[in-house]
């Protein structure tokens, strides 16, 4: 219950079930109550580390180690600007050092280690790449718009989709309820037997088709990528005539010793007798007992033979 705790007012899940705990840059947990109490004027400091902290930076904790949420506080601000890719280098040796150099940055600022001089290197390479950061900016933007674009599609699609189910469904319903009624008043009504209509009626409705709401086939998945584009493979012929695989023992060299015993062998000496039969599940894998058997014999054999 330690980590579910607010470390300022001690209130634990266990004593208040609805315990929101919130962390901030610095990743020191508090719980709502404490937040709204230290920084009722917008802004404060943390009371582990005395950090000024504003409070509309507080958000609700998500992992129970407040270190793995500062940890992605710090790696989503460092990643705004390291934010080049594979193709902007020339080498993937130089990439690989690029994502060295971010990891060694996130780890440095997540355990408050040489602060200063990690956050004087960021400054540094945010001033020599200006131009790159804003450009992949500008894409990686383009990207989510196009990519936000694609899932309000596919949102009203489902919309739509969900709306001709529910209208299809009201519409069996009041067709049942037409049915219904109609079945009442011929049995009020009518003058033949009771038990021949609802046979007729019964006889009918078992002969009528259940119309099913129709689903449309998706050929797309969420990012807009088309299941079989750019797919020009030819499709693979069928072989109808003669077996796709026929087995060839390994062909041994020759060698001097006794030879390994076969199926026929087994069977007939009488090892079966101190082998486990096989079940009804395992005969339908396609296992026998001869085969454990034989394995066992051939294995017990094996310093026997000899390659010249």
């Amino acid at each position: 219950m330690d980590d579910q705790a607010c470390p300022r007012c001690k209130t634990t899940k266990y004593r208040n079930p609805s315990l929101k705990l919130m962390v901030n840059v610095c990743g020191h947990a508090l719980c709502e109550s404490c937040v709204d109490l230290l920084f009722l004027k917008g802004s404060g400091s943390c009371p582990d580390c005395n950090v000024p902290l504003r409070r509309n930076n507080f958000r609700v904790q998500l992992f129970e180690d407040a270190m793995v949420e500062k940890e992605i506080d710090i790696r989503k601000r460092v990643l705004k600007d390291y934010n080049k890719k594979e193709e902007d280098f020339a080498t993937l040796r130089e990439y690989n050092d690029y994502l060295e150099e971010i990891e060694t940055i996130v780890y440095n600022l997540t355990n408050n280690i040489d602060v200063v001089g990690t956050n004087k290197r960021i400054e540094q390479y945010k001033r020599d790449n200006k131009e790159i950061i804003s450009k992949n900016k500008a894409k990686i933007g383009r990207e989510e718009v196009e990519l936000e674009e694609i899932l309000e599609i596919e949102k009203q699609m489902e919309d739509l989709r969900r709306a001709e189910i529910i209208r299809m469904e009201q519409e069996a319903k009041k067709q049942k309820i037409r049915e219904k009624e109609a079945l009442i008043d011929e049995l009020m009504f009518a003058e033949g037997d009771a038990k021949e209509i609802l046979n007729t009626f019964a006889q009918s409705k078992a002969n009528k088709p259940e119309v099913l709401p129709p689903v449309p086939k998706v050929t797309q998945f969420s990012t807009g990528i088309k299941f079989n584009r750019g797919s020009t493979q030819p499709t693979i012929p069928l072989i109808e005539e003669g077996p796709l695989y026929k087995y060839e023992p390994p062909i041994q060299p020759d060698r001097c010793g006794p030879d390994p015993p076969s199926i026929e062998n087994i069977i007939s000496g009488g090892y079966l007798k101190h082998v486990r039969a096989e079940n009804e599940t395992e005969k339908a894998g396609g296992y026998k007992s001869t085969l454990p058997c034989l394995r066992a014999l051939q294995d017990a054999l094996a310093g026997l033979y000899h390659a010249s």
